[in-house]
């Protein structure tokens, strides 16, 4: 018996393998076909569909990067997306561990209050949305990009239910040395919940960057757009040109691309940390 699910286990690990080699190369496989595109000239992205262009050129790039302000609508995208990154958390972490370790009349209805936003598209509260802004007088702000974004139901249950999850043993003997409620949130509440604010963090920043309706209804300045408004504008400007449409296309997402990359451990440690794998 032992021999055999020795000799079982290489096999299961050829099979996972494979499996996953498949999963990449289909996840891939339209990267690479954007790049392809973007290589080729217009004439030749329209012809009989092949994977390797006849003639390699960087035509497409170049008037995509001469057409628009890719630097400017660069920073304007790191901006948003990093404040909101951050305000997200700090509210999040504390609705959550609020949720979680706090006792207070009314709780109950506020947390279905709270997860009653799952079930509204932001797209629905476009119009409530801008009108609360345009009152605040925050149209053509960053600030009026930044704050509609920071109301995170889904990462308000993603953390609250990880706080759910740590022991209370460690909160109550902080209690019984002395420290208060704050104090325990920020000095063993959240180191210990690292995985999960990593997650969280990633899956904000990546919504945001992405996010082209509200930063488009709210700012008329060019020089306020963020990166995916400033290439459908220059999009917009070609056409229908394919190399031009995949080499703005590619520019605009590769930043996240460098993200998943670099964080898909955190992430995938994070969505395990909040017990949310198997729901």
């Amino acid at each position: 018996m032992t021999t055999r699910s020795a000799r079982r286990r290489p096999l299961a690990q050829i099979a996972l393998t494979a499996v996953a080699a498949t999963l990449s190369l289909i996840w891939l496989a339209p990267l690479a076909w954007a790049l392809s595109t973007s290589l080729k000239s217009p004439a030749e992205s329209v012809t009989s569909p092949h994977w390797i262009p006849d003639h390699v050129t960087l035509d497409s790039w170049e008037e995509v990067l001469k057409a628009g302000d890719i630097p400017n609508w660069f920073v304007n995208s790191v901006v948003v997306s990093v404040c909101v990154t951050v305000i997200v958390l700090l509210v999040a972490s504390l609705a959550g561990y609020g949720f979680a370790r706090t006792e207070f009349r009314g709780k109950g209805a506020l947390m279905v209050l709270t997860m009653a936003g799952l079930m509204f598209s932001p797209a629905i509260l476009g119009v409530p949305l801008f009108t609360t802004v345009q009152s605040l007088g925050m149209v053509d702000t960053y600030w009026g990009m930044i704050l509609p974004q920071c109301a995170p139901a889904a990462m308000v249950y993603i953390l609250y239910k990880f706080f759910q999850g740590l022991p209370r043993e460690l909160e109550e003997a902080a209690f019984i040395d002395g420290a208060g409620r704050w104090r325990i949130f920020f000095t063993i509440v959240l180191p210990l919940s690292k995985p999960s604010l990593s997650a969280v963090g990633i899956f904000t920043f990546i919504a945001s960057w992405n996010n082209f309706l509200w930063p488009y209804m709210v700012t008329n300045n060019p020089d306020l757009m963020t990166m995916p408004n400033g290439i459908a504008t220059v999009q917009n400007a070609f056409g229908i040109v394919w190399p031009q449409l995949m080499a703005g296309g590619l520019i605009a997402g590769l930043p996240l691309i460098i993200v998943f990359v670099f964080f898909q451990s955190q992430i995938v440690r994070g969505v395990a940390h909040t017990g949310l794998a198997g729901q």
